[in-house]
């Protein structure tokens, strides 16, 4: 019973500090709940003060943003009345202006029938007497200016030009070599020639099998003629006959021995001719072969000069030239050497030594700056580079000067006639006189059709017709003359 009424009471106990406990919860919770109501009610005032301030701030940036507005169609309405004032304005000036190029246009034509009245003439022939007054003052004035031109760029062209040339030349000397088709062999005796005939001819007839050359036994005393167009075959016939002459054993075995030993010493001497001219140029590193057919221009002849002087010659001057012009020397030279490479073969292969020239030095691997400067040194092909220009000057210079080539009195006074008749077909040449072995023509002009101011473009006109119609070496001065005579008689 006692327990009973023990645990009773511990329940009541505990069933009051329960109660009392829930109450208290019950209390702070209702607090706690209005702590955050309270809270919430300040930031609900809080959130709507923002908000207020920041509808009054746009309200107040549209209202500003409006007041532009209105204030920019207030302008844009006063800019648009101007315009439109301005733009009757306008129309009003152009409609003048029309009236006025109308009464303008009128009153020209007034005037204008009044200046063709007045004159004799309508306004296209006086249009047309006008340009051929201006034309003629244009030309004088123009043969004035090219006059000064020409002789302030001679002065100057010239004495550089000449600088240059004459150290290159000066420093440059090569021999005057005159060759021909035909070489002289000397004879101990004239009974050494039926010898050389032979046995009803056959000795000569073996000789001229194995060498291609003819022999011209005449009635030249003590002397064998050799004629043929190859040079080299040529000096292979004279060398064994000079031989077969020396051993006095002459029969067509001996000979047959006698040409071989001499082609064979030919080789050798070409061999080395073209490696002197390639040492002697200071030119490097040619194929062996180009070695070889440079070596066989020392028995080619152009106009009686020695090709293989004259290519060493042009090599010199070229290389010296590019040297004073701050070019390639070692281009120029090399390509002087090789200009007229063409020549060694040009009696065994069709075509021009120059496109000769191009195929072999195309098949030796040379460059195309070699092979351009080349080709162009005739003008068949256009230069590409300012050494193939130094080539063609080269080649020019080691051909004009005096004595190193040869002409045939045939082809010099052709040359003549053709440059005399040039000038004489040209309008305005009463007569011409080619002079100084043609490096000069002098041209008299007919004084009722050129006056003095247009002599300059006559000289002018003629010099381009010799140009791009003539052939020749060097530079041919054309010296135009005027003379106005006046005659009267005393009676």
């Amino acid at each position: 019973m006692i327990r009973k009424s023990v645990a009773e009471k511990t329940i009541g106990s505990a069933e009051q500090a329960a109660k009392n406990m829930i109450l208290d919860a019950e209390n702070r919770s209702e607090a706690i709940k209005k702590e955050l109501i309270v809270e919430a009610r300040e930031e609900v005032h809080l959130l709507k003060n923002e908000v207020d301030q920041e509808i009054k701030e746009r309200r107040a940036e549209i209202q500003r943003a409006e007041k532009r507005i209105i204030q920019k169609e207030e302008s844009i309405d006063r800019k648009t009345e101007n315009l439109e004032r301005k733009e009757e304005n306008f129309q009003k000036k152009e409609q003048n202006l029309i009236e006025k190029e109308n009464e303008l246009d009128l009153q020209l034509g007034k005037q204008m029938a009044e200046l063709e009245r007045i004159s004799g003439y309508t306004a296209e022939e006086a249009k047309q007497l006008l340009l051929a007054n201006l034309e003629k003052e244009i030309r004088v004035e123009a043969s004035i200016m090219i006059k000064d031109i020409e002789t302030k760029a001679k002065e100057e062209g010239d004495k550089k030009a000449k600088e240059i040339i004459s150290g290159a030349i000066q420093r440059c000397a090569a021999d005057h070599v005159a060759e021909s088709t035909v070489s002289v062999v000397p004879l101990p005796n004239d009974e050494m020639k039926g010898r050389i005939i032979g046995r009803e001819g056959r000795n000569i007839r073996a000789i001229e099998t194995l060498t291609g050359v003819d022999l011209i036994i005449d009635d030249t005393p003590e002397a064998v003629i050799l004629s043929g167009f190859d040079p080299v075959k040529r000096e292979i016939a004279r060398m064994s006959l000079e031989k077969l002459i020396v051993d006095g054993r002459i029969h067509p075995a001996r000979i047959e021995e006698m040409v071989e030993k001499s082609e064979r010493e030919i080789a050798n001497t070409i061999k080395e001719e073209g490696e002197h001219a390639t040492f002697e140029v200071g030119v490097h590193n040619l194929h062996p072969e180009l070695v070889k057919l440079l070596g066989r221009l020392k028995y080619r002849t152009s106009y009686g000069q020695n090709v293989l002087k004259h290519s060493v010659e042009v090599a010199h001057l070229a290389g010296l030239m590019a040297g004073e012009l701050g070019l390639d020397a070692k281009v120029a030279k090399r390509a002087g050497l090789l200009h007229d490479i063409g020549k060694a073969l040009d009696h065994e292969v069709e075509g021009t030594h120059v496109d000769i020239g191009i195929d072999i030095l195309r098949k030796y691997k040379e460059s195309e700056v070699i092979i351009n400067g080349m080709a162009a040194h005739h003008g068949d092909y256009e230069p590409k580079s300012l050494e193939a220009v130094l080539i063609t000057a080269a080649d020019a210079l080691s051909a004009a000067r005096p004595g190193a080539r040869r002409e045939t009195l045939e082809t010099y006074i052709k040359r003549l006639h053709k440059l005399e008749d040039l000038a004489n077909t040209t309008k305005g040449v009463e007569h011409s006189y080619a002079i100084q072995a043609g490096r000069e023509i002098r041209v008299i002009a007919k004084p009722d059709e050129v006056s003095d101011d247009e002599i300059a473009f006559l000289a002018r006109e003629i010099s381009k017709r010799i140009e791009s119609e003539l052939e020749y070496p060097g530079q041919i001065k054309v010296n135009v003359i005027r003379e106005t005579r006046a005659i009267d008689y005393a009676k």
